[in-house]
């Protein structure tokens, strides 16, 4: 051990002792100086030296000997190897620790992608119950126990269907088919799944679609009205929600206001941040803080810019300006 400790050395102690023989060429060399005291300083330089040795030959064997509760091959027994440099053991080590965990998190992914197809394989499953049991309200008879009924029945869904693409969103650039859309069909369609809710309070919708036709996904814009139009209804009572579209510069905006609580000025930054509620309403427990972050998400990849204005206690204004025909040319081969 000791060999391969000075080996391992060989190039700073060949330096000192390099040093030490040129004090000494130069005292022999220049008669001023004393050759005798110089040979005196060479020999206690030499003698402290082999101290300092020594003592890190015991303070590194001491700390290999601690490394090798931390890993096996970086014990004693590394040393027995002449030709492996302390330099080179550890970066086996690390090595060997950055392959265990990325193996480890390789493993850890797996099991993840696993719980998330039952995920979706479960949310499917719920659905179907969730069909048969809005049949079912379709039988009731008590007008105030329907509406309460399907009040209850929309919340499931919906929290469903936000889990279903919260999964997705992930995979979601390769789950896009960019077509032309008639914007018409698709805000009527989450209009009408909302019936129930928007009878229940007092709500009415004013439409008016200048531009109807824009460039995207089906499902996912689907997803994105969805989400604006729910917390218009649900943060409004006894008023019309507005629905307008228009062309300006090529490109089609749609907005979609209404006269609800509104947001105050200091949420308004943070509306599209993930599990962000209100600093006003805490006590609105049915709020998870997950829609607008997962209209946000959705919206980039479609390439949909969406500005939000509100004023508290007068309603907020979401705007979707969708993007021109040529952003899609990679998508569409348009």
């Amino acid at each position: 051990m000791i060999k391969t400790f000075l080996k391992e050395r060989r190039s700073w102690i060949g330096l000192f002792i390099a040093i030490q023989l040129l004090i000494l060429f130069i005292s022999y060399l220049d008669p001023s100086i004393s050759f005798r005291s110089f040979l005196y300083i060479v020999f206690l330089s030499c003698l402290i030296f082999l101290v300092f040795l020594i003592m890190r030959y015991n303070k590194e064997i001491a700390f290999y000997k601690s490394m090798e509760e931390w890993h096996p091959s970086l014990g004693l027994d590394s040393l027995k190897d002449p030709g492996t440099p302390f330099e080179n053991i550890i970066a086996k080590a690390i090595g060997q620790q950055a392959e265990f965990y990325i193996n480890e998190t390789r493993e850890q992914v797996m099991n993840l992608e696993g719980e998330q197809d039952e995920l979706l394989a479960w949310i499917h499953e719920v659905k179907t119950p969730l069909t048969t049991m809005q049949l079912m309200l379709e039988r009731v008879q008590d007008e105030n126990l329907k509406a309460q009924l399907q009040f209850e029945w929309l919340r499931v869904h919906l929290l469903l269907d936000q889990q279903l693409h919260h999964r997705r969103i992930p995979s979601l650039e390769n789950d896009l088919y960019i077509e032309k859309l008639a914007l018409d069909s698709l805000v009527s369609a989450e209009i009408k799944s909302l019936q129930s809710w928007c009878f229940q309070k007092g709500i009415g919708f004013d439409i008016t679609l200048e531009a109807n036709v824009v460039l995207s996904d089906a499902k996912w814009l689907g997803f994105i009205l969805r989400q604006i139009i729910t917390n218009a209804v649900k943060y409004s009572e006894g008023s019309d929600i507005i629905i307008h579209s228009s062309k300006q510069h090529g490109t089609v905006k749609l907005t979609i206001q209404d006269f609800g609580r509104g947001i105050s000025t200091k949420d308004l930054p943070r509306i599209f941040d993930k599990g962000f509620t209100s600093t006003m309403n805490h006590k609105d427990h049915n709020a998870t803080g997950m829609g607008l972050y997962l209209t946000k998400k959705a919206a980039t990849p479609l390439k949909i810019h969406i500005d939000v204005t509100s004023e508290q206690g007068m309603g907020t204004v979401f705007e979707l300006t969708f993007p021109k025909k040529n952003a899609f040319l990679d998508l569409t081969g348009m």
